[in-house]
Parts: C-alpha cells; sequence; structure tokens
C-alpha cells in the first residue's frame, strides 16, 4: 500500500497517458495513480482499463466521467476519492509529460520530510523555467501569477500552477464544495484558500516542458475565469467567507 495517490486527469491523452503511467510507476518511490477520464472519444479510458487488467490492479485506478466536466470538478472528484481511502499525500499531474514525474519525489519530500502541508511545482519561483512554450502564452501566464500576488497578497509565485502535493489534512479542511471555479482559476482558488487557512507552503523549482504530444486544453475563456475570479477570492477573505470545514 502507499501513501500516496497521483490524480491524473485526461480528456484525449492515448498518446500520453500508457507512458506517464510506467514513468509514474518506475519511481523508486510507490505511489499510487488515479486516472480521471471525461469521457475521452480517443479511447484513452481503454488503455488505462487494459493496463489496470494485465499489469498494475493493486495501484492503477480509473474513473470515468460522462462528459467534458472541467479540470476544477475532476479534481475535486479525485480528491473525495482519496480521502475515502487512507492516503496521507494527494497529487495533481498533468499527462502530458509537461509535469516531469521525477519532481514527484522532491515534492514529496517539501512535505513528508521537509513538514510542509502543501508543495507546489513551480515554474517561477526561480525566474522563468517554461521550456517550448510561445513567449505569448509564458506571458500571460507569468503575469497571471504576479495578478494574483497584487491582487489578494498571496505569498506564492506560481498560483496557476498544476502540479501539487497536498498533505490530507489539507483536503480534508477546505470545504471542496465551496470551491467554486472549474477551469483555470481552480488552481487559483486551492493555493488561496490553503494559503488563507494557514497552510505551510512551499514553492518546489521545476521546469516546465510544453507538451510534445497531443492537444492542449488551453484557450482564452479560462483566463477570463482567472481574472474576474480572483477579485471574487479577495472579496471572499475580507467578509469571512473562506473558513474550514465543519466536522
Amino acid at each position: 500500500m502507499s501513501d500516496s495517490i497521483v490524480i491524473i486527469p485526461t480528456y484525449n491523452e492515448k498518446e500520453n497517458i500508457e507512458n506517464i503511467i510506467r514513468a509514474v510507476f518506475a519511481l523508486p518511490k510507490q505511489f499510487h495513480i488515479l486516472v480521471i477520464d471525461d469521457g475521452s472519444p480517443d479511447g484513452t479510458a481503454a488503455i488505462v482499463h487494459r493496463l489496470i487488467e494485465t499489469e498494475f490492479s493493486d495501484r492503477l485506478f480509473i474513473e470515468e466521467r460522462a462528459g467534458k466536466l472541467g479540470l476544477g470538478t475532476a479534481y475535486i472528484h479525485g480528491f473525495k476519492w482519496a480521502l475515502n481511502r487512507s492516503y496521507e499525500y494527494v497529487f495533481e499531474m498533468d499527462a502530458d509529460f509537461s509535469h516531469n514525474p521525477d519532481d514527484l519525489l522532491r515534492l514529496y519530500s517539501a512535505c513528508h520530510n521537509e513538514g510542509y502541508d502543501m508543495s507546489i511545482g513551480s515554474r517561477y519561483s526561480s525566474g522563468v523555467n517554461v521550456v517550448n512554450w510561445p513567449m505569448s502564452r509564458i506571458l500571460m501566464s507569468y503575469f497571471a501569477s504576479k495578478y494574483v500576488q497584487m491582487i489578494t497578497s498571496v505569498d506564492i509565485k506560481d498560483t496557476t500552477a498544476g502540479f501539487v502535493c497536498y498533505k490530507r489534512k489539507v483536503l480534508e479542511t477546505i470545504n471542496l464544495d465551496e470551491i467554486k471555479f472549474k477551469g483555470y482559476a481552480f488552481q487559483i482558488e486551492m493555493k488561496y484558500t490553503a494559503y488563507a487557512l494557514g497552510f505551510r507552503i512551499k514553492e518546489v523549482s521545476v521546469i516546465f516542458v510544453n507538451r510534445q504530444l497531443g492537444t492542449s486544453k488551453m484557450n482564452t475563456s479560462i483566463f477570463g475565469e482567472a481574472f474576474f475570479g480572483v477579485m471574487s477570492l479577495r472579496w471572499r477573505k475580507i467578509t469571512g467567507k473562506i473558513k474550514p470545514k465543519q466536522p
């Protein structure tokens, strides 16, 4: 049994999913993986089922949803699944190798060995560590995080990062049913909520590499949600609406 589960949301990731699963399982520490597939028409789920049936029945799991319901709801679904089991560390990671599986060990160490409640694979904690992104997207992402810092005063340089380790108690304390955002702003909301509730957060510098295979799910409407959502987050903090989940 592992103390760690890696949640990987998927939509049309047949080119990547088997390779990312094998890369995680090849690490010296044992991780389990939960794939949340939103009805991928390309057969992503079938690949995962084959791997479960033939090789990894004890550490690979899949939850299938009827359609494309949003990144945030996929992670919330995965968080609740993990909390119903005995995992102490819950990770977010993309399927497309933009997050290096080797860095899971560093995120784990920050929480397990150094005592942080949450660790973030940060592209911006030591300069700009992004490879093969168009300059327009780098600037949009970088200044989105600067904007979040300016509006909320949160001490996190990469608030939009999707490579994260949570200690179990963080997800138990956050009222997951009160998380509002489904897209890009979901990442901001989770970090800001953890920060507002007083959890200790460490940014671990990583190099983010643009996907080689498959198609990016990023679009401008996702950034729009983030832009306006940040103001509402700040207002919720000011008005005392960000509270720990009640037992």
